[in-house]
């Protein structure tokens, strides 16, 4: 007898799990509801709310219906709709609810046209939308910080090793003297070597060679750019006769980027606006964002065997910077609603 009435509570205990199993299921899925409530705002920023007789329902798709006249606080509703339990908020303030059909009740149910035809409330809840493609374009300029300078030691001989040894020395001097008028954090190494035999070409006769040329190019970056004038002229009287480039970056691009980037998005943004104004509607979300971002090609100074021996022997050689422009590119799909 005892054993029966243990076996009796173990079927009683499961009986009521699985009933309790059976409401929480119940509970996580979506209802199709019709309510009546007034709208309200809610504690999230920028949401809205029906307190019906059954609690509290958290509209989710509000900005469907916020164009409409009736739309605002206080404002009595019948909606039709789906709860979406699945749906996470910051406060979680009433139950997710996605409304299909929403209108207002307010005064003689019998005056309203809507309430004589359900096929009008859609059409008076329905908000079209269409999508928009705009893009956004923004330059920035920005001071450059660094600076690269490319020099090189030319030789010519007859005799190739000589022509690989004077160039040796020369291009030892060069280094030097670079690494000294650089300053502190400047960054040298060699950029390019090479031994060419240089020949001469006479008519229905093979080549003959007459000599060779060495040629070690070094490569200077550095963040002093007050200092690029003198490492020309430093290179120069160290034994250099060829400047084969000056070129200006910007290491640290960082904050002119987020700048561009900032100014192209507000400006594809104010666009999705303006045409959202045209077409008597206004913006209801971004759907799409796509951002390419890029610099310029960098200036580039070029010098000549010529003008490199001018500057050298004359004043010191002066240099302009200039500018970089940093452009930035923004490309989104908005959604526009229009009643």
């Amino acid at each position: 007898m005892k054993n029966l009435k243990t076996i009796g509570a173990i079927w009683c205990l499961m009986l009521m799990m699985c009933a309790a199993s059976s409401g929480v299921a119940a509970q996580t899925q979506p209802q199709n509801l019709t309510l009546r409530g007034r709208l309200a705002p809610t504690v999230e920023a920028n949401g809205w709310v029906i307190n019906a007789a059954k609690g509290k329902y958290l509209l989710l798709n509000f900005a469907r219906f916020q164009n409409e006249a009736w739309f605002r606080e206080g404002t009595e509703v019948e909606a039709t709709g789906e709860t979406k339990p699945g749906t996470i908020t910051i406060y979680q303030e009433g139950t997710p609810f996605e409304a299909r059909v929403m209108r207002s009740v307010e005064g003689s149910a019998g005056n309203n046209p809507t309430n004589q035809n359900p096929d009008n409330r859609d059409l008076a809840a329905s908000v079209r939308t269409t999508q928009v493609i705009v893009a956004g374009d923004s330059i920035v300029q920005a001071q450059p910080d660094t600076a690269i300078i490319t020099v090189a030691v030319i030789t010519q001989n007859r005799s190739a090793l000589t022509a690989q040894q004077q160039n040796a020395e020369k291009t030892e001097a060069v280094v030097r003297a670079v690494r000294a008028a650089a300053g502190a954090g400047a960054e040298i190494k060699t950029s390019g070597y090479s031994l060419q035999p240089q020949r001469v070409y006479k008519e229905n006769q093979p080549p003959t060679i007459s000599g060779y040329e060495a040629r070690n190019g070094v490569t200077v970056t550095m963040p002093d750019l007050n200092r690029v004038g003198s490492v020309i002229d430093a290179a120069s009287s160290a034994g250099a006769n060829s400047v084969d480039n000056l070129a200006f970056t910007l290491r640290r691009d960082r904050p002119a980027r987020d700048q561009a980037l900032r100014e192209a998005t507000t400006e594809a943004v104010a666009k999705a606006n303006t045409l959202a104004q045209v077409l008597g509607g206004r913006v209801i979300r971004i759907v799409q964002v796509q951002e390419e971002g890029t610099v310029r090609p960098l200036p580039i100074q070029r010098y000549d065997t010529a003008e490199f021996g001018i500057a050298r022997a004359s004043t010191p050689t002066p240099i302009e910077t200039g500018t970089l422009d940093i452009t930035s590119r923004v490309q989104l799909v908005a959604e526009i609603g229009t009643n």
